[in-house]
């Protein structure tokens, strides 16, 4: 991994410290709220940039991990995240909504890297990756109207126009992007030249847009400091709930090891990001559920590379019970 990307955590860390300091000093408040949104939609085009879209088609060449990927993440993640909601944040609306965003949006990026770490199927994790980011973006909407809006006052125009504005401009922009670069210079060089540069923008444009947000809100931040600390408990049972489930289902239909890893690592890792962005339009006079899912990017990095580390223990000492060489069909 890059400097950047190691250092992911590290860098959300120091956003978060220098946001609440600049909170202190007077008028930033005002000009960090309004440079929060265009740091996160230059992150979301770096990131769409990236994704392969036209590997939809391949994806299903692998119907066992790909169908039960997309199961887990569109059917049994949403409920899981309304219960986890209800037993741990009952009191706590806000953070009971940034709770259910954060658990309805599966990653697009970051799972890929644990995916390699752990001598996963990166391949058929790439392939997973544009139906999570095509399904998220249809769904999304249905999931908060339905769930959210139960819980905090949520217009469906609103939240239409902040899913359009939030994912669907950046979204055609970062195709666009990587149509011009691949026609001008080549798939080649997009791979080799460009594609590099585009993580480490998504996390320097993410730090920005965490520390103007810590910026703008330093107040409700310092006064509720318990408030955040509270999400940190459903999301590592969120965590523990679903690896242990990944296991089951691994076993249940005889994945292999790397199989194994990619599917975990589809089910585990959330787009922490795109939900950001989405809350900062959606809620703008509920500045807590946004800060709320601040906590993404800090707890998951630990998260996947502690099952990362889990991944290759089961792997050295044999525990895994179908080999990544065996032969057996894949649909």
């Amino acid at each position: 991994m890059e400097f950047v990307e190691k250092y992911q955590t590290a860098f959300v860390l120091v956003a978060i410290v220098g946001g609440l300091a600049l909170s202190q000093v007077s008028g930033v408040a005002g000009v960090a709220d309004r440079l929060i949104l265009p740091f996160l939609m230059v992150m979301l085009f770096a990131a769409f940039a990236a994704i392969p879209l036209s590997r939809l088609r391949s994806a299903f060449g692998n119907r066992r991990v790909v169908g039960s990927s997309l199961l887990i993440n569109f059917v049994w993640n949403p409920l899981m995240a309304v219960l986890l909601g209800a037993v741990f944040l009952r009191d706590h609306p806000a953070l009971w909504v940034g709770l259910v965003m954060l658990l309805v949006t599966p990653c697009t990026d970051w799972y890929l890297v644990f995916t390699d770490i752990a001598d996963g199927d990166v391949p058929l994790a790439t392939s997973i990756l544009p139906y999570n980011l095509v399904l998220q973006l249809i769904l999304l909407p249905v999931y908060l109207y339905a769930f959210a809006g139960t819980v905090v006052d949520l217009p469906l125009g609103v939240l239409l126009e902040s899913v359009a504005l939030v994912l669907v401009v950046p979204l055609v922009l970062g195709g666009l992007a990587r149509w011009g670069v691949t026609r001008v210079k080549g798939e080649r060089w997009f791979t080799r030249r460009f594609l590099p540069t585009l993580s480490p923008l998504q996390i320097v444009f993410l730090s920005l847009a965490i520390g103007a947000m810590f910026a703008s809100q330093g107040e409700i931040v310092l006064d509720n400091p318990e408030l955040l600390a509270l999400l940190a408990v459903p999301v590592i049972v969120f965590y523990a709930i679903n690896l242990g489930l990944g296991f089951g289902m691994g076993r249940l239909l005889s994945f292999s090891y790397d199989e194994m890893v990619c599917f975990n690592n589809t089910i585990l890792s959330r787009n922490s990001p795109t939900a950001l962005a989405i809350a900062v339009v959606a809620f703008p006079h509920e500045p807590l559920i946004p800060l709320a899912l601040v906590i993404g990017p800090l707890l998951e990095l630990p998260l996947l590379g502690v099952v990362a580390q889990v991944h290759l223990a089961i792997r050295d000492r044999g525990w895994w019970p179908f080999d990544s060489t065996l032969s057996f069909s894949r649909n």
